[in-house]
C-alpha cells in the first residue's frame, strides 16, 4: 500500500512531553527503592529508553512481547503472549511503558499479566493515547499527549515495521 509521511510531532516536542512524564514518575514513586520499567515491544523502544533516562530514580528494564495487529492496521482484539518479562517483580514497584493505547484491550491483557506476578505498585505510562478508539475502560496513570484517530509512525511506531526509526512523530496518509 502506498502511503506518505506528514511530520505530526516534532523530535522538540517529544522530548519536552517525555521531559514532562519523567517528572511526574518521578514524584510518583519518590519512595522507591528501585523501579522496574516494563516495556511493550517494540513500539516502546525508543520512548523506554528516552524516558527513564528522565527519571531521577534508579530504573530496571524489563520487556514483554505481546501482538494483536500483526502487519494489519485494525487490531483482531485476541492478544498474543511472545514474551513474559524475564525478571521477578513480586513486591517490587513496576512502570508499564507503552508507546500508544487505543482499545485498550492490549493493556488490559498486560497489566492482567504484570498484576499476576504479584508487584506492589503497578502504573501505566504512554506516550500517546486515542481515547476515540477505547473499547475497554482503561486509562492510563501517565498519559503524554491524547491524538486524534490517524495512524503514525516514527520514534518507534510503524507501519508494518517500517517508519519507526525517524526521529519525529508522523502522521500516515494512505494513497489507496
Amino acid at each position: 500500500m502506498n502511503y506518505k509521511v506528514i511530520p505530526f510531532l516534532p523530535q522538540e516536542r517529544i522530548q519536552q512531553i517525555v521531559r514532562n512524564l519523567g517528572r511526574e514518575i518521578t514524584e510518583e514513586f519518590k519512595d522507591s527503592e528501585k523501579i522496574v520499567a516494563v516495556g511493550v515491544l517494540r513500539g516502546c523502544v525508543i520512548f523506554l529508553a528516552d524516558l527513564v533516562r528522565e527519571i531521577k530514580l534508579p530504573v530496571e528494564i524489563d520487556f514483554v512481547e505481546v501482538s494483536s495487529y500483526g502487519n494489519s492496521m485494525e487490531s483482531s482484539r485476541e492478544v498474543k503472549i511472545h514474551k513474559d518479562i524475564s525478571g521477578e517483580i513480586r513486591g517490587r514497584d513496576v512502570l508499564l511503558v507503552e508507546d500508544i493505547i487505543d482499545t485498550g484491550h492490549t493493556m488490559i491483557f498486560i497489566q492482567n499479566l504484570l498484576q499476576s506476578h504479584n508487584p506492589r505498585k503497578l502504573k501505566v505510562v504512554t506516550l500517546l493515547d486515542k481515547p476515540s478508539k477505547r473499547e475497554v475502560e482503561f486509562n492510563a496513570d501517565f498519559t503524554g499527549l491524547e491524538v486524534p484517530d490517524e495512524w503514525v509512525v516514527g520514534y518507534g511506531f510503524d507501519y508494518a515495521q517500517r517508519n519507526r526509526n525517524l526521529p519525529f512523530i508522523g502522521k500516515v496518509l494512505f494513497n489507496g
